[in-house]
């Protein structure tokens, strides 16, 4: 028999005694119960009139008083035992909403769901209450919350860094097709996860002061100023509650921000122009860099996050040793990208002039400390640096950056002797009208270890984007692929399939991923393929119920969901995927007849605000949906849908929901995706490009699974002097179909001419990112996809295998081998 939730409550409360240190104290149920006490105190109002928000704070809450005694016994834990410190510094978390994840990691389910019933309490709802924080953006971000959750999880001693962005990126909405921008101002109503330190504020000292003159700031060289890094802590639940690591986050402001001088004489905006600047520092992610203003705050950004986590960290590392020698045996520093690079020398400043070391010694310390992780093989991606902002702000660094420049170049003159053409590509100063700093060469220099994310962007990496760095610092170089976590891209994302698995192999998976090769051989099971079929359908129609209460949207959850959701970028090639469907589309016009499995095109995503062309192929995107939704000739055979306003919430939806995923990047663009390896985990089937980690996945699964199509980087690559799309034009006709009906504004009636940008992108300028030339081959890929489709025991079957091969593809296995090839950082049990 069943124990009862009152039962199954106490129990558990026993346990979390033992754990969570809270003493006699019920979660809810009582007036003295922790739901219930911040209830009424946080707010002083009456049960009867508290609302859905002020529920989800006094549960998140609850939740925190929950974790608390055990979050300060890890740091005891590692004060006491002083292990090696692993320290993750990244510009940007893209984290989700964090009171679920929280609530599962510490196994708190059946208290949830004793709390639901007790109190009638609209869960949903609820959890809708929580906005996603406003921390990060894309991969980069994503990847650095699943490192996080790894770490905590495999008891590692961790601390991530970075900005407690007040607005974060944008909020997109759409509007007549096109994306618009608005504030994310998620911070509007309290965070009950950030815990604010004062007592551990850090000061900044940069070289300029500002000025408010004509109702702009102005920047006055020469006259130092101060910031002050107000550091706020969330909590980073360890899958089981053991280990509860840190993410602090810096927020900035002045000192003394208040001149009553100016004040008092009616300037009373000038009075407040040190406070404004310093605020303005963390106002938003990703300043618009197509101005010299947004470039220059982002800089600031990046050193106002270097220069606070590197004082953090050198105080925490003096509490414990007094020898500077020791640095590189108990930090380890992880750079994600370039945008941390100033901690090269920023550390190299600390040893110098305060540690008071000598060069030689305070570089072997520096570079034993750093690691750096590349994500990108995008010039354009691979940060520089005008010099002179260095010499208007923070004078110091520069003088230590040329100097460790003189001393490279003497290295490679002395080892390639008359090599001109190599000093020009390894220095770190690029020459030119203005000279500029090159922050990737400046994080491989300056560290021991340069990894990147993807067996084959490892490899270009090494042998293209920097061979001549990789040349002379061979053994530094190293592929470290990505992974996600499965607690909450499996587990907490598809509770109906993760509960499936669970009854078939058990639970071990949830912390080792690798265990799901157990489902190989269950493929051949009809009994488990049925239960696979129910959890994806009871996905799909949850997912379809989610959507129209979100956004008013109707989709059919027995249609096929072919999904492309990632920023939108050109090399992504969302314009691709869209040719794909105008092909299909003119298909069904040609030949009404025409049999064709019905399909809902899903697309997601964000444009950079000053990324035009890209905003554009929303807009086509949109366009091209409304066409196809009004035309009686395809009604219930082809919907395209693009979903705005992109984040994590979005993604734990529909990421489940999908039976079909396109990673269509071209060749040797794509460092590595993550968003590839959620699909996979959840079953669906990947239509794809051989690029990033879905080479790997593949391997993993098994090509016969997988619907690979398209050019190859090497031959992109050897293609590129003689690429023609016109040829693709004039020989394919369904290419010329899609072509000719898209600029007949077929799609843009009422505003004629609008995506003759794409004609120039397709045809005129050349098609960089090849689009044509993968045309074809996507669509035979697309065939055998449909054909298997209907063939629903052999599509289940390579789904389940998808999710077999899956295990390889967990961040705990990447954070176990950066522990142990790059860190050399154990776990630190807590007790």
């Amino acid at each position: 028999m069943a124990a009862s939730p009152k039962m199954v409550t106490s129990d558990l409360i026993s346990k979390l005694i033992a754990q969570y240190g809270c003493g006699p104290i019920k979660f809810s149920g009582t007036d003295e119960a922790l739901y219930e006490r911040h209830l009424l105190f946080d707010n002083i109002v009456d049960a009867s009139d508290v609302t859905l928000r002020e529920r989800y704070e006094a549960v998140a809450r609850s939740v925190r008083d929950l974790l608390s005694q055990r979050w300060i016994h890890t740091e005891q834990t590692y004060e006491r035992e002083n292990p090696k410190r692993v320290y993750y510094l990244s510009i940007e978390f893209l984290l989700g909403r964090s009171l679920a994840n929280n609530i599962s990691n510490l196994l708190l389910d059946p208290i949830a769901a004793h709390l639901i019933k007790e109190k009638n309490v609209d869960w949903l709802g609820l959890l809708e209450q929580e906005p996603d924080p406003g921390l990060g953006n894309g991969g980069l971000g994503r990847l650095a919350a699943c490192f996080l959750d790894s770490m905590a999880t495999m008891q590692i001693p961790a601390t991530g860094y970075g900005l407690r962005y007040e607005y974060g990126m944008f909020k997109q909405s759409i509007k007549n097709g096109w994306q618009e921008e608005r504030p994310d101002h998620w911070l509007r109503r309290p965070d009950p996860w950030q815990i604010m330190r004062p007592q551990e504020s850090v000061e900044v000292k940069v070289n300029c002061s500002f000025e408010m003159t004509g109702g702009s700031l102005r920047a006055d060289v020469g006259e130092p100023a101060r910031l002050i890094g107000i550091p706020r802590d969330l909590p980073i639940v360890g899958y089981g509650g053991r280990t509860i690591n840190s993410l602090r986050l810096w927020v900035a402001a002045a000192p003394d921000y208040f001149d009553f001088q100016e004040f008092s004489h009616g300037d009373f905006v000038g009075a407040l122009a040190e406070k404004l600047a310093a605020e303005t520092l963390t106002r938003v992610l990703y300043p618009d860099d197509s101005t010299a203003l947004g470039q220059g705050l982002r800089f600031v950004q990046e050193y106002f996050l270097v220069a606070c986590s590197l004082a953090d960290i050198i105080r925490r590392f003096r509490r414990s040793n007094t020898d500077w020698n020791t640095l590189p045996d108990k930090v380890a520093i992880q750079l994600n990208d370039t945008h941390p690079t100033l901690a090269v020398p920023e550390l190299m400043r600390i040893l110098l002039d305060e540690a008071k070391l000598g060069w030689d010694n305070a570089w072997d310390l520096t570079r034993r400390t750093l690691a750096y992780t590349n994500h990108t093989l995008l010039p354009e991606a691979l940060e520089k640096w005008p010099v002179e902002w260095f010499q208007m702000l923070i004078p110091r660094h520069l003088e230590i950056i040329f100097e460790i420049n003189r001393r490279l170049l003497d290295e490679v003159r002395a080892r390639f002797p008359g090599d001109e053409g190599r000093i020009t590509r390894v220095s770190l100063i690029e020459e030119g009208p203005s000279k500029q700093v090159r922050m990737a060469n400046l994080a491989i220099v300056g560290s021991h270890s340069t990894n990147g994310v993807a067996a084959i962007h490892s490899e270009l990496l090494r042998t293209t984007t920097v061979k001549d760095l990789a040349e002379m610092f061979p053994e530094r170089f190293n592929n470290k692929t990505n992974g996600v976590t499965p607690r909450r891209w499996l587990l907490l994302a598809n509770p109906t399939l993760a509960q499936a698995i669970s009854d078939a192999i058990g639970e071990g998976w949830i912390t080792d991923l690798g265990q799901l090769s157990k489902l190989k051989p269950l493929a051949d099971d009809k009994s488990f393929r049925d239960n696979f079929r129910t959890a994806t359908r009871a996905t799909k129609a949850r997912f379809a119920n989610w959507l129209k209460l979100k956004t008013g949207e109707r989709v059919d959850p027995d249609t096929i969901f072919d999904c492309q959701i990632k920023r939108i970028h050109e090399y992504k090639r969302q314009l691709l995927n869209a040719l794909r469907i105008v092909v299909l589309y003119n298909r069904v016009r040609e030949n009404p007849n025409l049999e064709m499995t019905p399909r809902t095109f899903l697309f997601s995503g964000k444009a950079a605000p000053a990324y035009h062309l890209a905003k554009r192929i929303i807009k086509f995107i949109n366009n091209m949906a409304g066409t196809i939704d009004g035309d009686p000739a395809v009604r219930g055979q082809l919907k395209v849908l693009f979903v705005p306003e992109y984040d994590v919430t979005l993604a734990e939806h529909l990421i489940p929901a999908s039976d079909v995923s396109n990673q269509i990047s071209t060749a040797g663009y794509e460092a590595s995706g993550t968003s590839n390896m959620k699909f996979m985990m959840n079953g669906a089937l990947t239509i794809g490009t051989r690029d990033g980690a879905t080479i790997e996945m593949a391997q993993e699964a098994g090509e016969e699974n997988f619907f690979l199509f398209g050019l190859t980087a090497q031959q992109v690559a050897d293609s590129r002097g003689w690429y023609d799309p016109h040829w693709h034009y004039e020989h394919e006709p369904e290419t010329r179909a899609a072509l000719d009906l898209i600029f007949s504004d077929h799609f843009s009636r009422h505003e004629p001419g609008i995506f003759e940008p794409l004609r120039d992108t397709l045809l005129t300028h050349g098609d960089y990112y090849m689009h044509l030339a993968d045309l074809r081959s996507y669509l035979d890929a697309d065939r055998r996809l449909i054909e298997l489709y209907a063939k629903p025991e052999e599509w289940t079957r390579k789904a389940i295998l998808n999710v077999a091969g899956s295990g390889k593809f967990s961040s705990d296995r990447t954070i176990a081998q950066y522990a142990g090839e790059i860190w050399n950082a154990k776990p630190c049990r807590v007790g």
